[in-house]
């Protein structure tokens, strides 16, 4: 499988497992931002930096193939074992945790206003 194939691979996944959209491999990993781990991040990182020097003959010599076969390889186990639907029930979860605090705090607040103004 070449470099090429990888990206497109590792790009899919991205897709599919977090919900990244975007062109290309360089484009989702900048936008995943967090939500991947640093080490993926760098190992993808390493992977397109390849792509733009594989096309040049002079650059392409360079490239080192291992170190990219065994970061791929790491960065699409990783990929391959994120739970889309977990992911997104954790999200969905913290957000209705953090309204539900929300909802909590203006009815203490307008609960203690009403009885500061004798109204209860």
């Amino acid at each position: 499988m070449d470099l090429h194939e990888r990206a497109e691979r590792l790009a899919k996944l991205m897709e599919e497992r977090l919900d990244i959209r975007g062109e290309g491999l360089a484009t989702k990993t900048r936008r995943a931002g967090r939500r991947i781990p640093r080490w993926v991040r760098r190992e993808l990182d390493v992977l397109v930096e390849a792509l733009e020097r594989v096309d040049h003959p002079k650059l392409a010599q360079q490239v080192d193939y291992a170190r990219i076969e065994t970061g791929t390889r790491r960065a699409e186990g990783w990929l391959e074992n994120v739970d889309a639907w977990d992911r997104r029930k954790s999200v969905l979860i913290h957000w209705l945790a953090g309204n539900a605090m929300n909802i909590l705090i203006v009815i203490a607040i307008a609960l203690a206003l009403m009885g500061w103004r004798g109204l209860i």
